[in-house]
């Protein structure tokens, strides 16, 4: 196995992590933005009100996206395992 071979797979793993990460934090950072938005316009600065929104979105997000990040997860890991003796040997 070549030290090139393992960059690649480190790599697709990498990615593979950004994939699966975005679309969660991307809901956090979105309902978080819009709660701080909400507190500055109140003047209300409680630092755990923005907790539950988050939890909200992450889980509504999770629910939506869930599918497709595991078809995702799913297709890495096959064709992974698949590429195991193109790999060693």
């Amino acid at each position: 196995m070549d030290e090139s071979v393992v960059l690649d797979v480190g790599n697709s793993a990498l990615y593979l992590i950004m994939y699966l990460s975005a679309p969660l934090l991307l809901a956090a950072l979105a309902t978080g933005f819009i709660v701080s938005v909400l507190q500055a316009a109140t003047q209300i600065q409680e630092q755990t009100l923005s907790f539950i929104p988050k939890l909200i979105a992450i889980v509504v997000a999770l629910m939506v996206m869930g599918p497709w990040m595991l078809q995702l997860w799913l297709t890495f890991t096959h064709d992974l395992f698949m590429s195991i003796p193109d790999l060693i040997g």
